[in-house]
């Protein structure tokens, strides 16, 4: 994608992902580049972030003799999820009025 994508929409795909199910780095860091360009690098500051805003806990499972940290969405996350959710559709429509065409509503 050649858009220049913000730390809020990094934010929602990151919350949404982890919605639907608890993911490690890795799996989670693949899941966000099928919609956008990131490495583990930008995404782990981005989770620990997220961690400190009280949106995500983690938790190790052992995995073929070494730990795995996951990372969980808490309510106050699913409850940012929502706002940002609510952002994108606004926004959403608004750049579809001008690209697609169209009235600008408010």
């Amino acid at each position: 994608m050649t858009f220049q994508l913000g730390s809020s929409l990094l934010d929602a795909c990151v919350l949404a992902i982890l919605e639907k199910e608890d993911a490690y780095g890795y799996s989670l860091t693949q899941e966000v580049q099928s919609v956008m360009d990131i490495s583990e690098s930008t995404l782990y500051p981005v989770l620990r972030r997220l961690q400190k805003a009280d949106f995500l806990i983690t938790y190790d499972q052992p995995f073929q003799g070494r730990n795995r940290r996951y990372y969980k969405i808490t309510e106050l996350g699913r409850l940012r999820l929502l706002e940002l959710q609510t952002e994108w559709k606004i926004y959403e429509g608004k750049v579809d009025s001008v690209l697609i065409g169209g009235k600008l509503d408010g």
